[in-house]
């Protein structure tokens, strides 16, 4: 079995969906637009999609699951200040001393998510 998209639920998913494609560099499906109840971002193979489907209700708990990301050309700093200029917000640093940890972000909706180390972080 092979994931296909991993879905997130949205109050507006187009302005979601807008903020990830620019978080990630990964395009709009064509066709997708304002007011649609769902939009896909389109990642290259073989990893998923990000699907946004429109819901009525606005998001009020804790994640259970949540997306860590690892920057492939910048720093974990630098994304994560990157991703604040985006609309992104901090939610939890977990950044240690000795370069250590991870950030936990919300997106413009307050969907969890986390920026770790990039490769080059970890193997320096």
């Amino acid at each position: 079995m092979i994931p296909r998209h991993i879905t997130i639920d949205a109050g507006n998913p187009y302005e979601l969906a807008q903020f990830w494609s620019t978080a990630t560099g990964w395009p709009i499906a064509d066709g997708d637009d304002h007011g649609d109840d769902e939009v896909l971002v389109v990642a290259p193979a073989p990893v998923p999609s990000l699907l946004f489907i429109a819901v009525p209700e606005s998001k009020s708990v804790k994640n259970r699951v949540h997306l860590d990301w690892v920057p492939d050309q910048r720093t974990r700093d630098e994304e994560v200040d990157r991703l604040v200029t985006l609309g992104a917000t901090i939610h939890d640093d977990h950044r240690q001393p000795d370069g250590r940890g991870w950030v936990t972000m919300h997106d413009p909706e307050y969907n969890e998510f986390c920026i770790e180390r990039s490769e080059a972080e970890r193997t320096a």
